[in-house]
Formats: structure tokens, sequence, C-alpha cells
């Protein structure tokens, strides 16, 4: 795929790769201490609840999240695209993957309604998660700030993701390799 980074230069538009994930109550486990031979059990109730969370990252290293305690609509992710227009100036491109609700009459009146003399969405080619840098902020929310945390509540697990979200923000060296990665260089 060819990388926007030229074409939104040279209309002075602001990028943001954008995705959608759910964090459970339940962790990813990566590494135990356990003694050897001592395989660490949790015991929890399996549970649907969770946080859905929708974010992008610019190639400057700035990320942009909301989170909802339900699964993303085509209503919600019209509240995303205000969000990011209310906190970038300018012109945007949004590049994303080919959900349902990304391409759906919500969206598409949104966009009529005016948002499209700021707002631009390219869609991601189907099947490559890999050329999309938001995958890498899931990646590590999951693996590395949030990793083997368990959580009681759904409460608990929105402070801890605030948290996580607050420190992700922080280490720019980190967004920035999630743009660079799937090769975007800006």
């Amino acid at each position: 795929m060819a990388s926007p980074s030229k074409k939104a230069r040279a209309e002075g538009r602001t990028v943001v790769f954008t995705d959608q994930s759910a964090f459970y109550l339940l962790p990813a486990v990566t590494k135990t201490y356990a003694p050897r031979g001592k395989t660490p059990i949790l015991r929890r109730r399996l549970t649907r609840e969770h946080w859905s969370v929708m974010g992008g990252v610019t190639p400057e290293g700035k990320l942009y999240v909301r989170m909802q305690a339900r699964p993303y609509r085509s209503t919600d992710v019209v509240g995303y695209l205000r969000h990011l227009l209310r906190h970038l100036p300018g012109q945007l491109l949004v590049v994303w993957d080919g959900a349902p609700i990304h391409r759906s009459g919500a969206v598409k009146e949104f966009l009529a309604q005016g948002a499209a003399k700021r707002l631009h969405l390219a869609q991601l080619p189907a099947y490559a998660p890999e050329l999309n840098p938001a995958e890498g902020l899931w990646s590590r929310l999951k693996r590395v700030e949030l990793k083997n945390l368990c959580c009681q509540s759904l409460l608990q697990l929105r402070q801890e993701l605030r948290k996580a979200v607050w420190r992700l923000r922080q280490n720019v060296r980190v967004l920035l390799g999630c743009v660079k990665q799937p090769g975007f260089y800006y």
C-alpha cells in the first residue's frame, strides 16, 4: 500500500491512524514468576463485560482515545470523529480498516452535513491489520501496560486502562515506533 503521507502533506492534513479494541476483566497473561511446575491458576468468573476503546495515533506521536462500556456503534464512531475534529486543528485524514461501522449511514451523513470540509476518510486494505499502526497501540496496552492485571470490576479496569493510556501518551518513542513499524515514514 502506498503511504498516505505524501498526498496528506501536500494537502496540509494531519494523518490519524485509527482502530478500536476491547479490554476485558480477565488479563492478557504474558509471563509469571511462579515456581517451576506450579502453574498459577486464576479463579475468576468468565464474563463479557468490557471497555470498548477507539483510538488513533498521529505520525507526530499524539494519541487520541475514547472509552465506553459497550461495543462501538456507528453513532459512537461519529462521536469519535467529532472528538478528533475538536482536538486537532486543520484538515484531517483518518486511516482505518473496513469495518462496517466505519462505512455506515451515520458516518456518511456526518460527512454530508459538513464534516467533509475538514475530514477525509481512507480505508486500509481488507485483512491487513499489520498495516494499521493503531494495532500496535492495543498490543502495547494489553501485553505491556496491562499484562497479568486481573480487575475485579469495570470501574477498576477503567481506572487501570486510563493510567495505562496516560503512560503510553508519555512514551512518544513507542507511539512513533507504532507508526514506523508498518512502513509509514514521515
